[in-house]
C-alpha cells in the first residue's frame, strides 16, 4: 500500500463529515430565520404598482420588523397576503392607517366618482400606484393589519 493510501485512511472521515453538517444545519436554520421573521427579498411583478416597480419585476427588500411592530404609515409600500387569494403575496402603498378617511375614484377608467370610507380599526387601506391596472382596496376592502407581513424599504 502507498504511503498516500496509508495517510488517507488515517484521517478521521467521519469527524470531519458530521462536523460540516452541523454547521450547515446552523446556517440554512439561521438564513430561515432571518428570511421569516427579519428581512426577506421579494420578487414583484406586474402592472400595479407602475412606475415605481419594474413591470417585469425588480428585487425588493422586504422589512418583516417594521410590519410585525407597527412601524407602517401613510405612503409606505407594504408586502401583504393577499385577502381574495392567500396563496399570493401582494405589494400596495398604504393610502390610509386605522381611522383615517380616504377618498378613492370607484372606476377611474370610466368616470369621475368617487367614494369615501373610513378605515376600520386594525386595518389599513392600500391601492396601487396604477390605479387603472391595480387590483387593491377598492375592490377588496381595507386590509386586517394582520396580513401585512412586510415593509418595502429599498429596491436592489
Amino acid at each position: 500500500m502507498s504511503r498516500f493510501v496509508r495517510r488517507l485512511a488515517g484521517v478521521p472521515w467521519r469527524a470531519i463529515a458530521g462536523g460540516a453538517i452541523s454547521r450547515a444545519v446552523v446556517v440554512i436554520c439561521g438564513v430561515t430565520v432571518i428570511d421569516e421573521r427579519v428581512v426577506s427579498l421579494t420578487y414583484p411583478r406586474g402592472p400595479s404598482m407602475l412606475p415605481a416597480f419594474n413591470i417585469m419585476g425588480d428585487l425588493v427588500v422586504a422589512d418583516k420588523l417594521s410590519a410585525r411592530y407597527g412601524w407602517v404609515s401613510p405612503g409606505d409600500v407594504v408586502q401583504f397576503v393577499s385577502p381574495e387569494d392567500p396563496r399570493k403575496t401582494v405589494i400596495k402603498r398604504v393610502l390610509g392607517m386605522e381611522g383615517d378617511a380616504v377618498t378613492y375614484l370607484v372606476d377611474p377608467a370610466n368616470s369621475d366618482v368617487s367614494k369615501t370610507v373610513v378605515v376600520p380599526k386594525g386595518h389599513i387601506w392600500v391601492q396601487g400606484d396604477n390605479i387603472h391596472a391595480s387590483r387593491d382596496s377598492r375592490q377588496f376592502g381595507p386590509v386586517p393589519y394582520g396580513l401585512v407581513n412586510g415593509k418595502i424599504c429599498c429596491r436592489v
